[in-house]
């Protein structure tokens, strides 16, 4: 492609030097250049990448993308938001790759993850080649790839989009943050059916207000397009949680077609006659294309939210209900989604990813559901984020727990005891007498005093991290995997 044609895909673009140079690849790290690319001074939190350009250029850099001229000897397109004309020029560059596949996207504040899995496995049983991009990986064609955020840069999904059209990928099922809205990682991805699983608080730290927060989410609902076509293979959906207020914010914001689930409120697709186990979840649905009865191996009821939205996804993707009955009865779980760490112990020990309040009250409900003891819990809140968010779950905590082990999640850079304190606040305004938590910093020793501490009948929840397999501290990542070191305790322990 030529630096003219990458040039043309703005309208505000300017175009300096020669513009029938041939581009082969795009970078933004100047480390990655190699003779014929195009570098885009990203401007970072930290870092600006035109400081980069002329390193970009001297390892072979054949263009650049900039936000203000540069005194360099090169072809320059310089635009006004190297960011969005990144997402735009790296769509073209690659030919629109999600074109070529049905998109499938879902954003929320909780139960992405979940859905996208969910959907995932429906499709593949229905021998349909499908592609996954996520909190935890991405994996399409046989490989999986670790993920370091929920949504990558423009530039690397669309490498990613176009890498899995080559290979034949049909379908791909993606979750989609409220920072790739903001930034615009996701312009130019287009988008088949988007679905929306809830809105509760997190992030306000970059996003400030829930309205905010709100808006932007509502940028993928306004942006999936505004005609809806009587032609199917051209049909824009928008999935929307009937119980949650959002939803009607999100129906407003967008020209697709709305289709509902939910489980108090009427919709589409609802749920009843809900049944909750330690082992798993019964429900009864009633869709626009029958009803059924579902038993999941997953434990909770915002798992049946989970299987709603996969549902209905599927449903539009006309899977037939008896077939979305037999993938979904078959799916164990989710890594670090409610899992079990399971050694044999007389007590129940889980791990959970729940970072939120909404996400640390849903899974304590389901805890207190079947719990015949005691529920103790460790937790924390990660450091450089949201703080108003951890007195409440310090209170969320102190409502549903029996012993409270205030920990470190992944401090960053922030100091851990400021957190801890923090987060007790919450458990103090709730009258929660100090023999009912502990403030423990070192997150390996509350695991151990925690299932130390646990008898039989008793359920050990150990919330925030959930797959993950390090830990944040000082700037520094250390290895820490959750289920790992609950293990070690418990095979450690003396009964």
């Amino acid at each position: 492609m030529k630096v003219n044609e990458l040039s043309a895909c703005l309208a505000t673009s300017r175009l300096y030097g020669d513009g029938e140079v041939e581009i082969t690849d795009l970078q933004t790290d100047s480390r990655r250049v190699s003779p014929g690319d195009l570098f885009i001074c990203l401007p970072g939190h930290t870092v600006d990448g035109h400081k980069f350009a002329p390193q970009a250029v001297a390892s072979g850099a054949a263009a650049i993308v900039c936000e203000r001229k540069l005194e360099l000897d090169i072809p320059q397109i310089v635009v006004d938001d190297c960011r969005f004309a990144m997402s735009v020029m790296s769509n073209a560059f690659f030919g629109s790759p999600s074109s070529r596949m049905r998109m499938i996207g879902v954003t929320g504040t909780n139960g992405k993850t979940t859905t996208t899995y969910l959907i995932e496995r429906i499709m593949q049983d229905q021998n349909m080649k499908t592609g996954l991009i996520g909190t935890i990986q991405m994996r399409y064609d046989g490989k999986s790839y670790p993920m370091s955020g929920t949504t990558p840069e423009s530039l690397d999904l669309q490498r990613s989009l176009h890498d899995m059209a080559s290979k034949g990928v049909e379908c791909c099922v993606m979750e989609v943050s409220s920072h790739a809205l903001q930034q615009g990682r996701v312009k130019g991805a287009d988008f088949r059916t988007a679905i929306f699983t809830n809105l509760t608080q997190d992030h306000l730290d970059y996003h400030h207000t829930m309205e905010e927060y709100r808006a932007v989410k509502g940028l993928f609902f306004s942006r999936l397009g505004n005609v809806i076509s009587p032609w199917k293979e051209e049909r824009k959906y928008a999935v929307l949680n009937a119980d949650d207020e959002a939803s009607h914010y999100f129906a407003a914001q967008t020209a697709a077609e709305v289709i509902t689930y939910g489980i108090d409120n009427n919709a589409n697709v609802r749920a009843s006659q809900i049944s909750i186990t330690a082992k798993g979840t019964f429900f009864h649905v009633d869709t626009f294309k029958g009803e059924t009865d579902i038993s999941l191996r997953m434990v909770g009821k915002f798992n049946v939210y989970n299987a709603l939205a996969a549902i209905t996804a599927a449903l539009l993707e006309d899977v037939s209900l008896s077939d979305i009955k037999t993938s979904l009865e078959a799916i164990d779980g989710v890594a670090g989604r409610v899992e079990s760490v399971d050694e044999g112990q007389e007590y129940a020990v889980i791990v959970d990813y729940a970072h939120t309040p909404d996400g640390l009250e849903n899974v304590l409900r389901t805890v207190c559901e079947f719990a015949t003891g005691k529920v103790l819990t460790v937790f924390g809140c990660g450091g450089d984020r949201d703080r108003t968010k951890r007195p409440l779950m310090g209170k969320i905590a102190a409502k549903y727990c029996d012993m409270v082990f205030v920990t470190s999640d992944n401090p960053r850079t922030e100091d851990p005891e400021l957190i801890l304190k923090d987060i007790e606040a919450g458990l103090v305004e709730d009258g929660v007498t100090s023999d009912r938590y502990h403030m423990i910093v070192d997150r390996r020793e509350a695991i151990g005093k925690a299932i130390e501490m646990a008898s039989s009948g008793d359920v050990v929840l150990i919330a925030g991290k959930g797959h993950e397999t390090y830990q944040l501290i000082g700037g520094v990542v250390h290895d820490f995997d959750d289920r790992i070191v609950a293990k070690e305790v418990i095979r450690g322990r003396s009964y």
